[in-house]
């Protein structure tokens, strides 16, 4: 960067690429043998190999962007638009499941009894704890846009205050959840309702966990003093991120657990 005469920022040589897709390869090879063999050791293995790879190439890039400045004006605006594009393909992935919700609901097939819920299937009840992990999520959102102004504020202590309290109430949300699946009373392989309802749910948990882990790693850089006032896509991108599960939750409550139900 000493040497260039643009805003741009030429990525020098990394394995991380080639690692990750070996990782890549021997997790999806792996889920093919675990399906015909159960033996899970080679998707272990790739599960392994990418989250290594996640950690040091992340760690390369806060490099870049903290102590290189490598990530200029021109740089961010691209690592923005990168992001975007990411919450709008994730957007169309969750979009699949509600298209699959609402088909099998609206018109439910003879083999389930031309009835939703089907036959035999007791849903959970919207105002319990779907209701207080609502609550949970909708105050996360609150907790992390209170974290973001505080750091454009230079606000250092309220902002750590506010990434604790998001990451601690992901965290809360993850073992709601996870009770209220070892509490249902169906299985992913009860008709369609199982089917939808763990897929849309577990992904979205899923995603929970991803983003619990964005915010906590934020929260780390942001104690370590990596942000600035001006400088923090990487906590914003966090954010972002999270508003998006937030927003997905809503209408998982509103059409899996209660119109659904």
């Amino acid at each position: 960067m000493q040497h260039s005469n643009h805003m741009f920022h030429l990525v020098t040589l990394s394995p991380w690429p080639l690692t990750g897709a070996t990782g890549a390869f021997s997790m999806t090879s792996g889920l093919v043998k675990w399906f015909h063999t159960f033996n899970p050791s080679l998707l272990f293995m790739g599960i392994i190999i990418i989250m290594l790879t996640m950690i040091l190439w992340w760690r390369d890039v806060t490099r870049e962007g903290t102590l290189q400045g490598a990530h200029t004006l021109d740089v961010h605006t691209g690592l923005r638009w990168g992001m975007i594009l990411f919450i709008i393909s994730e957007i169309f992935f969750f979009l699949s499941f509600f298209w699959a919700f609402f088909h099998v609901t609206l018109s439910p097939a003879v083999d389930i009894g031309s009835h939703w819920p089907p036959l035999g299937i007791q849903p959970f009840n919207f105002s319990h704890i779907p209701l207080l992990n609502t609550i949970i999520l909708l105050s996360s959102g609150l907790s992390v846009t209170w974290a973001h102004h505080s750091l454009m504020e230079s606000n250092w202590s309220q902002t750590s205050q506010g990434l604790f309290w998001t990451v601690a109430l992901g965290m809360y949300f993850t073992i709601l959840q996870a009770y209220e699946y070892l509490e249902a009373t169906f299985s992913i392989a009860d008709s369609s309702y199982g089917s939808t309802f763990f897929l849309a749910t577990g992904f979205h948990g899923l995603h929970v966990i991803m983003g619990t882990t964005f915010l906590m790693i934020s929260w780390f850089r942001h104690i370590y003093y990596h942000f600035s006032s001006k400088h923090h896509f990487g906590f914003e991108a966090a954010a972002w991120y999270w508003h998006f599960v937030d927003l997905v939750w809503l209408f998982l409550y509103m059409s899996i657990y209660w119109w659904g139900s």
